[in-house]
């Protein structure tokens, strides 16, 4: 298999994710319950720290190590842009979180399944960067990232993406949307991903110093979301011990397969 078809299949794999979660409206009658949202809520969160430690900011600072400059000034650099640059993208995008009513980010005239929608989009930004860049890791056969490490980190962000297209995809249907235009939205959603991925690994090809400085920046864009909203989101109104323990189940998980086959 050659890159380009490593890269393609690499970039789609978080998204197939994502679309096999939507499709659950498809089989699931009633909406989903609390206690399982708020495990899955927690899984996907367990999963996207274990990944931008093992992933993306550990490589980095090997990477920052072997190129003779200062070892943790690239992560620290490029997490705290990551920080940042989701933190401006949430002032910016109206978006509106689930179990509330009050819209974040710039006012605007835009429906509440729009907004739910664009919630979840902003969340799956970082994502696709960070698949992208650890395949642009690959693709200058940096020895820190290897062809099996890419491909664990998309696995483990698709497993993820499958209860995130459920999560976003069932509400909508008790807001008065069909099934066909739920699954639509869910899909619509992490079509960002392979989008980000892409422009990821153009922009990184073409300033390869900078490849340990991209890989903090998505951790930083990743955790960020998670101590935003997935946690939050985790832990409201009861069932919060639920949550706690998707969360482990996810961080083991991810650990586990970026140990196993970075």
């Amino acid at each position: 298999m050659n890159d380009t078809i490593k890269i393609l299949v690499g970039i789609i794999i978080p998204l197939a994710g994502t679309t096999l979660g939507a499709a659950m409206v498809f089989f699931l009658k009633s909406g989903m319950k609390p206690f399982i949202q708020k495990l899955l809520l927690g899984f996907a969160s367990g999963v996207m720290i274990a990944a931008s430690v093992w992933s993306l900011l550990i490589p980095a600072i090997d990477m920052a190590d072997k190129q003779g400059g200062v070892a943790w000034l690239p992560a620290v650099v490029g997490f705290m842009l990551g920080i940042g640059f989701l933190l401006f993208l949430d002032r910016m995008i109206p978006h509106l979180h689930m179990d509330s009513d009050k819209p974040e980010g710039k006012k605007s005239n835009l429906g509440k399944n729009t907004m739910l929608v664009l919630a979840v989009t902003l969340h799956n930004i970082p994502e696709g960067m960070a698949v992208g860049v650890v395949f642009a890791g690959m693709l200058t056969n940096n020895a820190t990232i290897s062809a099996a490490g890419a491909f664990a980190l998309a696995i483990g962000i698709a497993i993820q993406n499958f209860p995130e297209g459920a999560i976003i995809s069932m509400p909508l249907i008790g807001n008065g949307v069909s099934r066909q235009r739920a699954f639509s939205y869910g899909v619509l959603s992490g079509v960002v991903e392979p989008i980000g991925a892409i422009i990821t690994i153009l922009l990184t090809s073409l300033v390869v110093p900078v490849l340990p400085y991209m890989l903090a920046f998505a951790a930083g864009a990743m955790i960020y979301v998670v101590v935003e909203e997935l946690i939050p989101e985790a832990q409201s109104g009861e069932h919060s011990n639920i949550g706690t323990i998707g969360v482990a189940i996810g961080f083991s998980l991810m650990m586990i397969l970026d140990v196993a086959f970075g």
